[in-house]
């Protein structure tokens, strides 16, 4: 069973997807798992093994998403008395402590821009421990010689690209095309989707003319409100170099919790329209 969980958390770590891995660390008496008893469970509810089933699991199978949101282990101990054989039908009156660990991948970062900015950005990511990809429709800037250390290059017509590349939800997406025209083709492409993170370079000015163009094509204002817009925390950027630095300590508020993804408007501008 251990096998089948063990395959789990490596096909996790290779897709970047984030999971929490529970473990039978010590048992006293009888119980129904003995110790290293292990199941993986997934922030969409999947589980892969069993610790032996019974309330207690589905009381760690309920911390072990917490932990996935927190990002925070825990030492759990539970008394498999009276009470619980009643709940369960399973007479054990043993006691077992589990260890539940959350299981953190490399976030996934896509870079959507190979200029200026997205080179800064993407050189910083990967040293703060982003897996970057990186996309853009120019062979000159988007080129291994460039981005050495970026788990893929693409060089493609980026709505294109976009329109046929599932993103995982848990991903981290940056705009920071060469003009408005491409960073409205790639945010009409992503501004429905799923994601952990999704920021937009700009002006005020900008973020409020692709907002209002985007809402004349009908697409939802709700699913406007993910957008980071303009990108970055607020620390006074000016170069490119500056700009990727402030992009980058706002993906890493979001990742560590201390700016939230998708509703984040207190801290982001939020496609409000620029004042005349």
């Amino acid at each position: 069973m251990n096998q089948e969980v063990f395959a789990a958390v490596n096909d996790a770590l290779e897709r970047g997807e984030p999971a929490a891995l529970v473990t039978i660390v010590s048992t006293t008496g009888s119980t129904p798992q003995r110790v290293g008893a292990k199941m993986l469970v997934f922030g969409d509810g999947r589980m892969v093994g069993t610790i032996g089933g019974g309330c207690y699991e589905n009381d760690a199978f309920g911390k072990a998403r917490e932990a996935i949101q927190h990002r925070r282990p825990q030492l759990v101990h539970y008394e498999l008395d009276d009470d619980f054989a009643q709940e369960t039908g399973l007479i054990c009156g043993g006691q077992m402590s589990v260890y539940i660990e959350p299981i953190e991948p490399s976030p996934e970062l896509y870079v959507i821009g190979a200029g200026h900015v997205g080179y800064s950005l993407a050189t910083m990511a990967h040293e703060v421990g982003f897996r970057v990809h990186v996309v853009d429709d120019r062979e000159k800037f988007a080129n291994r010689e460039r981005f050495p250390h970026a788990a893929e290059v693409v060089t493609e017509d980026i709505p294109a690209w976009l329109a046929r590349t599932a993103i995982p939800a848990h991903a981290y997406v940056v705009v920071v095309t060469r003009g408005h025209n491409n960073d409205l083709d790639a945010m009409r492409a992503l501004v429905a989707r799923d994601l952990r993170y999704l920021g937009l370079i700009g002006s005020r000015a900008k973020v409020a003319r692709i907002y209002t163009q985007m809402k004349e094509e009908g697409l939802d204002v709700a699913a406007m409100k993910q957008v980071h817009a303009p990108i970055g925390l607020d620390i006074g950027a000016v170069t490119p170099q500056e700009i990727g630095v402030s992009i980058l300590a706002e993906l890493i508020a979001v990742k560590h919790g201390k700016v939230r993804g998708r509703d984040a408007g207190e801290l982001s501008m939020k496609w409000a329209p620029a004042k005349v």
